[in-house]
């Protein structure tokens, strides 16, 4: 009973962004005490957790009833039919045997820290200063993100389904996943996967967040929840700092005044989706509303067909394949190799 409420306890504050000690000041308790309860070594009086429950206009049985498991709160989402449902049991089927064989080695990931109280902007500058990256760019985000606590799994989903990513969250496991959906260009999996971490450094302890392709153009993301906008600053921020980016215009192309062929070569550089290279470039103001729009309808497959020869820009063209992680691969052979002896 201590492990569901202090999970939902910290679930709780952690959606109000408050910290453990304006949590604790606000219900007349020490943070110490917060800490504990959250990690679930404490309960409350009946006192303290009538105030907590005040506090965070809870009734005080939510906080002492078992809490549904990550995925059914996925599937009880409304934008989760019935297909969708069905295409998803092969995402959960692999994040159970993910669970399995970590337990069966021994070897869990370790959690990266939560983020509160702070700007995307910031957010992604204080992670890429944690994991000592500079402001070079991320040549594999996916092997990045797995070894920092946020597991991923591509897996091919209909494009009726209007599904780019998933960040689930599972509570007790204290396990991460992330689903991208591989029918996209390996840029667009880039960023889904950039924007998925977002929501694994700042919105871990919610309910699991389903990403359609409208939150990654910004003429829609604000008709969402503001994290979703939050998520796409912090992920452009994150796969190409500005100070990179001004640094290889600067140095390399060597002009302030940028031809479609240049945002190719940017894009490619920083292995990023054409459109997100657009809207940092306009964000940095290389490019003009007019340019952005301009170049919004070229065919980036066809220049950098013409270019380099072969576009990363392009999608899937094996979707029947689903790619799960290469750590997932090599526990999985561990463990088949152990249950030979």
């Amino acid at each position: 009973m201590s492990g569901i409420f202090g999970i939902k306890l910290r679930i709780e504050r952690e959606s109000l962004d408050l910290t453990q000690e304006e949590l604790a000041k606000a219900v007349g308790l020490s943070s110490e005490f917060i800490s504990l309860l959250e990690l679930g070594k404490r309960m409350p009086s009946l006192d303290s957790l009538k105030s907590i429950a005040e506090f965070l206009k809870k009734d005080i049985s939510y906080f002492l009833k078992e809490r549904e498991t990550a995925f059914e709160r996925l599937f009880s989402q409304k934008p989760v039919n019935s297909e969708a449902k069905f295409a998803l049991r092969k995402f959960k089927k692999y994040c159970d045997d993910y669970l399995k064989v970590e337990d069966a080695i021994g070897r869990r990931l370790e959690l990266a820290p939560v983020y509160s109280h702070i700007s995307p902007e910031r957010l992604a500058d204080d992670e890429r200063r944690r994991l000592g990256l500079g402001d070079s760019p991320i040549r594999d985000i996916f092997l990045l993100v797995e070894m920092n606590g946020m597991r991923v799994y591509r897996q091919s989903l209909p494009e009726k389904l209007g599904i780019s990513g998933i960040f689930i969250y599972f509570d007790i496991k204290e396990a991460a996943f992330a689903l991208i959906n591989k029918n996209l260009s390996e840029g667009d999996q880039t960023i889904v996967a950039a924007h998925e971490y977002y929501h694994y450094l700042k919105d871990r302890y919610t309910d699991p967040i389903i990403d359609n392709p409208d939150v990654f153009m910004e003429e829609y993301v604000s008709l969402y929840h503001p994290r979703e906008k939050f998520a796409q600053i912090f992920s452009r921020r994150f796969l190409m700092p500005p100070t990179k980016v001004k640094d290889t215009i600067e140095k390399d192309l060597k002009s302030n005044r940028l031809e479609f062929e240049d945002v190719v070569y940017l894009k490619r550089y920083f292995g990023v989706s054409t459109l997100a290279m657009l809207q940092t470039l306009k964000e940095l103001e290389y490019i003009d509303y007019s340019q952005y729009k301009k170049f919004q309808g070229f065919d980036a497959e066809a220049y950098e067909q013409t270019l380099f020869g072969k576009s990363i820009g392009v999608k899937s063209t094996t979707r029947g394949k689903s790619i799960p992680s290469d750590r997932f691969k090599s526990l999985a052979v561990l463990v088949s190799a152990a249950q030979k002896k």
